[in-house]
């Protein structure tokens, strides 16, 4: 079973930078690929970043390419997302999810995803 812990959510005024972490338990790079999502109110959940094929390919929604960047810390079990340059628009609850691997790939679609954090809160204001 993989437990997903987020944090590092808050609020900023746009143009700012956030960083999020993602302690991932029972969680293996080999079994699993790892990456975020968000939900703004009244909008559907949505990938943001993510990597599902191999360790070298990532995945960015296109309106955050140039801003956000995915990493991750293997000793500490640890996914980061860096955000700069927020906007307004960013505001939503992000999560991070793991999806097992199918012969060594992912969907990195959000109904693919086997396992979620509870979320953390991002608020950009104008």
């Amino acid at each position: 079973q993989v437990h997903l812990e987020e944090s590092g959510g808050g609020s900023v005024q746009a143009g700012g930078s956030l960083r999020l972490s993602c302690v991932a338990s029972g969680y293996s790079q080999s079994s699993h690929c790892m990456g975020w999502f968000r939900q703004a109110p009244m909008k559907e959940r949505e990938g943001v970043a993510g990597f599902y094929t191999g360790a070298d390919s990532t995945y960015y929604a296109d309106s955050v390419k140039g801003r956000f960047t995915i990493s991750q810390d293997d000793a500490k079990n640890t996914l980061y997302l860096e955000m700069n340059n927020l906007k307004p628009e960013d505001t939503a609850v992000y999560y991070c999810a793991a999806e097992k691997r199918v012969a060594g790939v992912c969907s990195g679609l959000s109904y693919g995803m086997d396992y979620w954090g509870k979320g953390t809160l991002v608020t950009i204001s104008s």
